[in-house]
């Protein structure tokens, strides 16, 4: 899986001793991470860390609802992982994005060629690849609209090539080829530009100079390093503060994704409400709970709360689920992340196989978390970063190492598709 960014237009060489900041605006958390990138090793190494609660009114369903609000949380955090690392201000910076109409899909053109025996050059490629991204442009303009009712302007965020054949062979590369009938399936994340706009506002403000913004549920499920790569699939769920990220992978490629506006948030609200407590004290015994410190009776009456809710939940990953079934098997393994996975509940939900009975997957469902060590990119010298909830950062980061090992061809046209859409 690709990321094309202003880093593809220089020689990996320029990075090392540079530090780069990656930021994860959660709706309850904002997470900064400091790291440098070994350009040899092709690895990140993690400098600084720092975690800094959101106030209440700083973020909705995982978009922004204070900038004011998310720029004062994100300097804390970013001042308070530069003092770990021992740095000053930096201004190079991964920032990721989620939401509900933070949408992903990936679209594929099959292309019948007119001189089959005549190798594929640059001119042809580009042909194609700018066909599959318009087509998928105004599919994804679609459903937002759709979803909305009104017309949304929206803007491409992310994209990969993740499944190229010629005459149903897989190949990474089809410059050179020959062959009749060449099939390119990319991945393409938007989001709206009303959503971007307060990114780019905090950012200025911030000072800070965006190398990407990166749909979060892309980086997460292209970070995780696998031996047989292109037989590789996985449903990843990031469960954050306001909403749940699921990626698809098939195959080695990112399917699509999918968010509902079910969080942590969501939890809290309710124990806040049966136990009639602040939603502060709530949040605090529902971490008590996930780590196993509270009291057999209090254990078992917040269990009694958590579990109608997870049922809720599972509903909504069943949902997005439905529309990557419709064509093939599921993938059968479950990678949980995000601070709301530490809840057993939402575990122990998927786990019950009664929910799968409407969906197709491919064999008995294995669901495990992930954890920062997963992200073999990156190398945690804070030694900071212990649980799924920090995966995400980890994963942004690992956006902007992955370049030293790009197709440098396919990099350049898909960005310059990308530039005709943006424009």
């Amino acid at each position: 899986m690709g990321f094309f960014s202003r880093f593809s237009r220089s020689s990996s060489r320029e990075h090392a001793g540079q530090f780069y900041l990656s930021l994860d605006i959660g709706t309850e958390v904002v997470k900064a991470l400091i790291f440098q990138i070994d350009p040899e090793a092709k690895q990140g190494i993690v400098v600084g860390s720092a975690r800094v609660m959101q106030a209440p009114d700083n973020m909705q369903s995982g978009a922004i609802s204070s900038i004011a609000g998310v720029v004062e949380t994100s300097r804390q955090a970013i001042q308070q992982a530069q003092d770990m690392a021992g740095v000053g201000h930096i201004a190079d910076c991964v920032i990721g994005i989620a939401g509900e109409l933070v949408k992903g899909t990936t679209t594929t053109v099959h292309y019948e060629r007119p001189e089959p025996h005549e190798k594929i050059d640059l001119p042809e490629l580009k042909g194609i690849v700018q066909k599959v991204q318009w087509k998928a442009y105004e599919r994804i303009k679609e459903q937002i609209t759709w979803e909305l009712g009104e017309e949304v302007d929206v803007r491409l965020i992310n994209a990969a090539i993740v499944d190229v054949r010629i005459d149903g062979y897989k190949i990474t590369n089809p410059l050179n080829f020959k062959g009749k009938k060449v099939s390119i399936g990319i991945f393409n994340a938007y989001a709206p530009m009303i959503h971007l706009e307060a990114i780019h506002t905090i950012a200025d403000d911030l000072q800070l100079r965006i190398m990407s913004v990166a749909a979060e549920p892309y980086a997460v499920s292209s970070s995780v390093g696998h031996e047989n790569i292109a037989d590789f699939g996985g449903i990843f769920i990031d469960i954050g503060g306001g909403t749940t990220d699921v990626a698809v992978v098939r195959n080695g490629g990112l399917e699509g994704t999918k968010m509902f506006a079910i969080g942590g948030r969501a939890f809290t609200k309710r124990l806040a409400y049966e136990l009639g407590v602040s939603s502060h004290d709530a949040e605090s015994l529902k971490q008590q709970y996930s780590l196993g410190q509270l009291s057999p009776e209090q254990r078992d009456r917040i269990h009694k709360i958590v579990a109608q809710d997870a049922q809720v939940w599972l509903s909504g990953v069943e949902l997005s689920l439905a529309e990557f079934a419709e064509n093939d098997l599921l993938p059968s393994n479950i990678f949980l992340c995000g601070g709301g996975s530490a809840l057993p509940e939402l575990q122990a939900a998927l786990s019950d196989t009664a929910w799968t009975k409407n969906l197709p997957f491919a064999k008995q469902l294995q669901v495990s978390f992930l954890q920062p060590r997963d992200i073999v990119t990156m190398d945690d010298q804070t030694k900071t970063l212990k649980s799924p909830q920090d995966v995400t950062p980890l994963a942004l980061a690992n956006l902007a190492v992955n370049v030293v090992d790009e197709e440098r061809d396919l990099a350049m046209i898909l960005k310059r598709a990308m530039r005709s859409i943006q424009e």
